[in-house]
């Protein structure tokens, strides 16, 4: 049974360490914003195969990174169970009166919050540039594909996370996942420009439809109907967060 006061003590948990943390919000937006500088402004004008002509790369490139923040928070915010685990706060939690799931869905509404906030930085930061959005609609379907991709990808992060115990082998693991679903994601240019023997490896990636589905609602751009993004990337996110539950369900606290 679900506890909705465990969920929220949790979710603010996660959001003071945010807040406190201020180094690690420098920290984890510093790559996304390295790439949206330097490939939006270094490759601004280029005609890249399989975009639509009259799309700005920036313009391209802004919903990829956006996703990119998204994946790399979300996964990494599997840690936070082995710091707790490290220092004792796992244990504690664990044999508190409250469901596992309860504990499982306060570290994903934690999770997500952060990793929303970040995607947001990075799109004010983008607007700055001459980046637009339509109109409030495409902005409130964006925020709901975010939600989705932290989602999905804290989930998988918890998979992880419940699988481990050590901290810098945590690190090493996650990297090595996270970048192939980055870049076979279309973040940084269209799958379509993919070699069809890797394209059915991007299209294995839930990534790509996030990120293709926040073209859609940001620049009315996709290589897939909006509604299939939808689809698939709120079957992913399910699909996740079930693991994960089950994962962490399977998991020991020390």
């Amino acid at each position: 049974m679900i506890n909705g006061i465990a969920v929220y003590v949790l979710w603010l948990r996660e959001m003071k360490r945010f807040v406190r943390a201020k180094s690690r919000i420098v920290g984890t937006l510093a790559m996304p914003l390295f790439f949206l500088l330097f490939l939006g402004f270094g490759f601004k004008g280029v005609a890249i195969p399989g975009m639509p002509q009259n799309i700005n790369y920036i313009h391209f490139l802004v919903p990829g990174i956006i996703g990119m923040t998204m994946l790399f928070t979300s996964m990494f915010a599997g840690i936070s169970v082995l710091w707790d685990r490290e220092f004792g706060f796992l244990k504690e939690i664990m044999v508190a009166p409250v469901s596992r799931i309860s504990i499982v869905l306060g570290r994903i509404a934690g999770g997500s919050t952060t990793a929303i906030i970040q995607g947001l930085l990075i799109l004010g930061i983008s607007i700055l540039m001459g980046f637009r959005i339509g109109n409030v609609w495409s902005l409130a379907l964006a925020i709901l594909f975010m939600i989705l991709i932290a989602m999905t990808f804290i989930g998988l992060g918890l998979i992880f996370a419940s699988k481990m115990k050590d901290i810098q082998g945590f690190g090493l693991i996650i990297n090595f996942v996270m970048f192939p679903l980055f870049f076979l994601s279309g973040a940084l240019f269209p799958v379509e420009n993919l070699p069809m023997s890797i394209r059915y490896f991007a299209y294995a990636d839930p990534l790509t439809f996030g990120v293709d589905g926040l073209r859609g609602a940001l620049i009315s751009v996709s290589s897939f109907s909006i509604f299939l993004d939808l689809v698939i990337i709120a079957a992913s996110a399910l699909l996740m967060i079930f693991l994960g539950a089950y994962f962490f369900e399977k998991s020991e606290s020390v």
